[in-house]
């Protein structure tokens, strides 16, 4: 896979607005591989692949939200092949298990 993955933890209003959903949307829309889910402390978490300028469309779309719920913070560091390979197999975006 050629491009960057990047990690990202959200933090605010993000569970029980359809934060994943919004996210998994915009993946799709950018043509982004990767995963989300949520984590019991009440982040999202979200692992992004692709062309570096369709990452940083997503992550500009999670700094923003879904209708409903609000981004206290986004922090993000360089992600892995090894995170990335978290998504169930045969998708190219997935949305995970609640992870601890």
């Amino acid at each position: 896979m050629s491009g960057v993955i990047r990690h990202v933890r959200v933090r605010g209003r993000v569970q029980g607005v359809g934060f994943r959903m919004f996210i998994e949307d915009a993946a799709a829309m950018h043509g982004i591989d990767g995963w989300v889910r949520n984590r019991r402390d009440g982040s999202v978490e979200a692992v992004f692949a692709g062309a570096a300028d369709a990452v940083r469309a997503v992550i500009e779309a999670c700094r923003r939200g879904p209708r409903g719920g609000w981004v206290e913070a986004l922090d993000e560091s360089e992600g892995s092949d090894k995170l990335l390979a978290q998504r169930h197999p045969g998708e190219r975006f997935s949305v995970l298990r609640t992870e601890n």
